[in-house]
């Protein structure tokens, strides 16, 4: 019989468990839900939520008796102590995520599924990925659209040449919050590229001068454009263009999520005079990303293999964030990545 895991909750706010209720009256629901990551663990038949933990202790209690978990807690440490979860999710406020992450790490949790942003600095991104591989966890970043079966054929075509020498991706994913947001963006631009390594960034971002204190920007700057170069010659690119799309362009078509991932649309060059004629795309079934996290985990413990979020991924895609920034503050200058700079601090004060 398969192995039941155990999960806990780290946050029982919007994503970790009341998102359902805001977005269950979409047309396009049926691509989140189950959206939360209480909500996935209550879905997937191989996790049991047995314990949430909250700040707030009323709210603990509430998602406690909502998802039938066996006990709330006001402190995580406490839970992940008394109850030995296998699985933890950390669903907090960014600038607590690193120290979460290395506390689940080393006190025996197999397995963690950790919201985005993973952090606040490189420098806490580095102690997050050191502390998981020498604990063997198994780590999935919060990005859900990596595991959602439409952007993995779009990149599955893409790379097995039915677009062509690939040439570039491209998020249309307007200006946003570099953190808030983009850190899917950054996420899903890697992805698309093969999962590849960034060489390089250049970039603007939206802060002002007093908003510096040194290696700290103390706002979460919206990213007005960058471009990134990968190790295998793909170039990514972050427009002003609203929607939530990505793009994928090669030599003989180009792929395209539309309407945040709703339905895909796949042209094709045609002959003698290279015009783009739509061409099907594949029916795909629909899985929510949060399952598919969740079920790539589990897999991940199972047999052995890695995770297809893993926190060596996480840490590359934040850093991309990271150096976006540090080109903006660079003058727009060319920024080598992995960023040099280790203690280049994002986050607002009340995170």
């Amino acid at each position: 019989m398969p192995t039941q895991y155990t999960a806990a909750l780290i946050g029982c706010g919007r994503m970790g468990a009341t998102i359902d209720d805001e977005v269950r009256d979409r047309p396009n629901s049926f691509l989140w839900i189950p959206y939360s990551h209480a909500a996935g663990y209550a879905a997937c038949d191989r996790t049991d939520l047995i314990a949430v933990s909250d700040v707030d202790g009323d709210k603990a209690e509430q998602i406690r008796q909502r998802y039938e978990a066996r006990a709330g807690y006001t402190d995580f440490r406490e839970m992940i102590d008394r109850e030995k979860p296998d699985i933890v999710s950390i669903a907090t406020r960014p600038a607590t995520h690193a120290e979460m992450t290395i506390y689940a790490a080393e006190h025996g949790v197999k397995g963690i599924y950790c919201e985005k942003p993973l952090c606040c600095s490189p420098a806490e991104a580095d102690a997050m990925v050191e502390t998981c591989e020498r604990n063997g966890v198994a780590f999935n970043y919060g990005t859900q659209r990596r595991y959602m079966p439409m952007y993995q054929k779009i990149r599955e075509m893409a790379h097995q040449g039915d677009l062509g020498e690939l040439e570039c991706v491209i998020g249309h994913c307007g200006v946003g919050a570099a953190q808030w947001g983009h850190t899917h963006t950054t996420d899903m631009l890697q992805f698309l590229a093969g999962d590849a390594s960034a060489e390089y960034v250049q970039g603007s971002i939206n802060a002002a001068d007093e908003d510096w204190e040194g290696d700290r920007l103390n706002t979460d700057p919206g990213i007005t454009h960058a471009y990134f170069h990968f190790d295998n010659g793909v170039h990514a690119y972050i427009v002003a263009g609203s929607g939530f799309e990505f793009e994928v362009s090669g030599k003989k078509g180009k792929l395209r999520s539309q309407d945040n991932g709703t339905y895909a649309q796949w042209r094709q060059i045609t002959e003698p005079w290279h015009m783009l004629e739509e061409t099907p795309f594949p029916n795909i079934e629909h899985i929510s990303g949060t399952i598919g996290g969740i079920q790539d985990i589990v897999t991940a413990l199972d047999t052995g293999r890695d995770t297809t979020g893993n926190i060596h991924l996480a840490r590359r895609s934040q850093d991309m964030v990271f150096g976006v920034i540090e080109s903006h503050r660079a003058g727009g200058a060319r920024v080598a990545l992995p960023l040099i700079n280790r203690n280049l601090y994002v986050g607002r004060r009340d995170w």
